[in-house]
């Protein structure tokens, strides 16, 4: 690759370019087929498939948002405005993610109920995430600037009952961040079981509870929203492996790096495949495909795998051969998914819903497809010269970091 290749980690935009590939197919077929194509194993698999998109934009929203902050690091900015930038361009995600939901309740109308307008959906959880992040990474800066060297030994002042030398200076927080990133993933991943179940916080009104646990209006947490428990751990297990990215030893041995990362990705999907298919478990109501953290572990090794894939596409494949779709959807994910959303699921829908074969959906989806790569193109042609209508909609990692959704 060339030097300004790596400089933008293109293997990295062409995960985000997949992903929003992967989610057009999961929202085409989903939205277009009917009748018996719905029952088909070919709808199955396009909806199995579609539990890949929004876990790779979350993960990969922690990945650019490491990569992000150690930049910023590295340049001295101070630890305080790398929080304040950082929680700021979080807060502005999930301000579109509400702005999404106006919109969307505008265009449905007389049919959208208000409450539409409270619905948690992924754009509301990157940006959350994002916020989260800043802090996580603003404690662990915090910590690891303060080193306790010794207790003092000798008398005593009136009333002092130890003497501690402390020592303070800079110190690279990035072991103690990535530490803390990967213990907040398994976290959430371990509590989102309870949450769903028999610990839900049901003395929150419904609008906040369903933050946590995506019950929204129902009676019961919905599996098509997207609440802190369990899609955030994405996001930490994200930045966990962007700082791992960041050591000296994977900088030196990128290759080999990202290669253990893919092996140890499927060691751990197969570990946890295991562990699911043990007769035992630890929780009183078990969903696998919802709350499971065995789940959660699959996805994380799948996305591991598909990390490993895009490198070695990027760099040995035909990733960068001239021209590339999927990077370039890459480059402006979060405005290909605002704009898709209406002309598949919306009043703008280029094919009637619900009555299609799989031929006419999979044609309508190459038609989505061309016209969100030909918008993209757009986007980046025009920028500085009247694309500033869409500065507003870049992606959630500024403007060396892409992207947004996709369905679970």
């Amino acid at each position: 690759m060339t030097g300004q290749a790596k400089q933008r980690l293109a293997h990295i935009d062409w995960m985000r370019g997949l992903a929003c590939l992967l989610m057009f197919q999961t929202h085409c077929y989903d939205s277009w087929l009917g009748g018996a194509a719905r029952n088909s194993k070919f709808f199955m698999w396009s909806q199995l498939v579609g539990t890949l998109p929004a876990p790779l934009f979350l993960f990969l929203t922690g990945i650019s948002f490491a990569l992000v902050t150690d930049k910023l690091r590295q340049r001295g900015v101070a630890a305080n405005e790398i929080l304040r930038t950082t929680a700021l361009r979080g807060a502005e995600i999930f301000a579109l993610g509400l702005l999404f939901r106006v919109q969307e309740y505008l265009l449905g109308q007389p049919w959208a109920p208000w409450t539409d307008l409270l619905r948690v959906d992924v754009l509301n959880m990157i940006g959350l995430s994002m916020v989260l992040m800043a802090l996580v990474c603003r404690a662990a800066a915090a910590l690891t600037r303060v080193k306790i060297v010794s207790a003092e030994s000798g008398p005593l002042a009136p009333g002092e009952r130890i003497r501690i030398s402390v020592r303070t200076g800079t110190y690279d927080p990035r072991p103690a961040t990535l530490l803390a990133g990967a213990a907040v993933a398994l976290a959430v991943a371990l509590l989102t079981p309870l949450l769903w179940t028999t610990h839900r916080p049901r003395w929150l009104p419904w609008f906040l509870e369903s933050y946590v646990n995506g019950v929204h209006t129902f009676k019961e947490p919905q599996p098509w929203l997207f609440p802190l428990f369990p899609w955030t751990a994405f996001a930490f297990a994200g930045l966990a492996v962007g700082l791992l990215l960041q050591t000296a030893w994977m900088k030196r041995r990128e290759a080999a790096g990202v290669a253990l990362l893919g092996v140890g990705g499927m060691a751990t999907a197969a570990l946890a495949s295991w562990l699911d298919a043990q007769p035992r478990q630890v929780y009183a109501v078990y969903d696998f495909w919802h709350t499971s953290p065995n789940f959660f572990f699959i996805r994380i090794g799948v996305l591991l795998a598909i990390l490993l894939g895009s490198y070695a596409w990027c760099r040995w494949g035909l990733g960068q051969w001239g021209f590339s779709p999927l990077i370039q959807l890459g480059h402006t994910s979060l405005l290909v998914y605002w704009v898709h959303i209406e002309f598949v699921y919306g009043r703008f829908s280029i094919l009637p819903k619900r009555a299609m074969g799989i031929t006419g959906a999979s044609l309508g989806l190459l038609a989505i497809f061309l016209a969100m790569l030909l918008l993209s193109v757009m986007r980046t042609r025009l920028k500085g010269r009247g694309a500033e209508l869409f500065s507003w909609l870049r992606p959630p990692a500024w403007s060396e970091s892409r992207r947004p959704r996709g369905n679970a």
